[in-house]
């Protein structure tokens, strides 16, 4: 029985607080808090709906370290289960210092004027955790978070040795718009935009932006264009587990959207520097996600499902080479009616639940800032199965031919 804060209210906040409010045996209670207390309201009227639980809302600017740690204060929270955006990531950390509270994110740091995705700025929080006795959870998504969960789980009961790794991300849903993103679009443009980054032996190897593109048939979805892209547990893979010479991220994008990016960008509007307009500075890409459709909406019209894993290849533990392929599935609309959110916030929402549920359980502990593939993969991935996101392991005649 514990008490958590959750910071954020989109659609991750919103299925991390349902699948809260249905493990009351491990949530006590729950807070919400956002920028906008009223969105934090609706979730909490809509958890109030489905499960008869009574969360708190309140309204924070999680940039403002000593409001956040006057209302941790107030609150006493054992966790603060960080789901605003990766550009507060740092302050809320200062924050939990400050007030001795437990800290857990979904997403790494990165400042708002370079889309640098990298884990450096919250690693060097260590000495401080760790002298505090608090635990810096990061991560707990589902990419990064589930990902690294999986390879950690086929190391320990598969593998001697795992050689190659291929993390592969498909969302075959359709929400019927012409253009919007499933999950933050300032976010999701960013890492889109970024140059595209893969370990291999011993060094990270950039190439342009979606310039390597590479055909898949994902089981439930169907063959899919995937891009490769980086993405943060690349980082903390090759960290924590050196012997994988190879590390790959793979996206999936339609067409349709790769074609409304490219026009985007040629005219600007991707852009995170300052412009002038009227008179005032504003951001092009912090515009365009003013008028882009909340991902949030797009629950009640999005079909389909998602399917994202991870491929391993490397010496198994009966002595031969294998390659085994580990993946979940999740179906929008099952998503929507248990929380009415799409499956993107879903796979994200839930490992966020689990994330901390390991936590207040005490089934991960130590004091320190932590990775995911740091801890025992036993129980989170039991849960996977017994709280949404079921998850398969199956052998691949060989390694991938790309």
């Amino acid at each position: 029985m514990s008490k958590i804060l959750v910071i954020g209210a989109g659609g991750v906040g919103s299925v991390a607080v349902h699948k809260m409010a249905m493990n009351s045996d491990i949530f006590s209670h729950i807070s919400l808090a956002s920028r906008t207390k009223s969105k934090c309201d609706a979730i909490a009227a809509s958890v109030k709906e489905r499960t008869g639980v009574v969360i708190d809302t309140f309204g924070l600017d999680a940039d403002d370290v000593p409001a956040t740690t006057a209302l941790l204060n107030q609150i006493k929270p054992e966790l603060v289960v960080n789901l605003a955006l990766p550009y507060q990531d740092l302050n809320i950390m200062d924050a939990c210092l400050a007030a001795g509270v437990h800290y857990m994110d979904t997403a790494n740091y990165e400042p708002l004027d370079v889309a640098k995705f990298e884990y450096h700025w919250q690693w060097a929080y260590q000495d401080r955790y760790k002298d505090a006795g608090l635990t810096a959870l990061l991560g707990s998504g589902f990419d990064p978070g589930v990902t690294s969960v999986f390879t950690t789980y086929l190391k320990k009961h598969y593998f001697d040795r795992i050689d190659t790794l291929d993390i592969l991300d498909c969302n075959g849903g359709d929400h019927g718009q012409a253009f919007a993103t499933n999950f933050n679009p300032e976010i999701n443009i960013r890492e889109v935009t970024a140059v595209a980054r893969h370990w291999e032996n011993g060094d990270w190897v950039e190439t342009p932006p979606m310039s390597v593109k590479q055909n898949f048939d994902f089981e439930a979805v169907g063959p899919k264009n995937m891009y490769l892209m980086y993405h943060e547990e690349i980082e903390s893979l090759k960290t924590h587990l050196p012997e994988i010479k190879r590390i790959r991220f793979w996206m999936t994008f339609g067409d349709a959207y790769i074609t409304h990016l490219n026009v985007l960008q040629a005219v600007g509007m991707t852009r995170i520097d300052p412009v002038m307009y009227e008179g005032k500075e504003i951001i092009p890409l912090q515009f365009l996600k003013a008028v882009l459709p909340e991902p949030a909406s797009l629950g009640p019209t999005t079909k389909g499902k998602t399917n994202i894993g991870c491929i391993a290849t490397g010496l198994g533990k009966d002595g031969t080479e294998k390659t085994l392929y580990i993946y979940n599935i999740c179906d929008h609309e099952d998503a929507y009616a248990e929380t009415g959110n799409q499956a993107v916030s879903y796979t994200t929402g839930v490992p966020a639940m689990i994330g901390a549920a390991m936590l207040v359980t005490d089934k991960w502990s130590g004091a320190g800032v932590w990775n995911m593939e740091q801890f025992d993969p036993d129980p989170f991935m039991d849960m996977l199965n017994a709280h949404g996101l079921p998850w398969q392991v199956k052998e691949l005649d060989g390694p991938l031919s790309f």
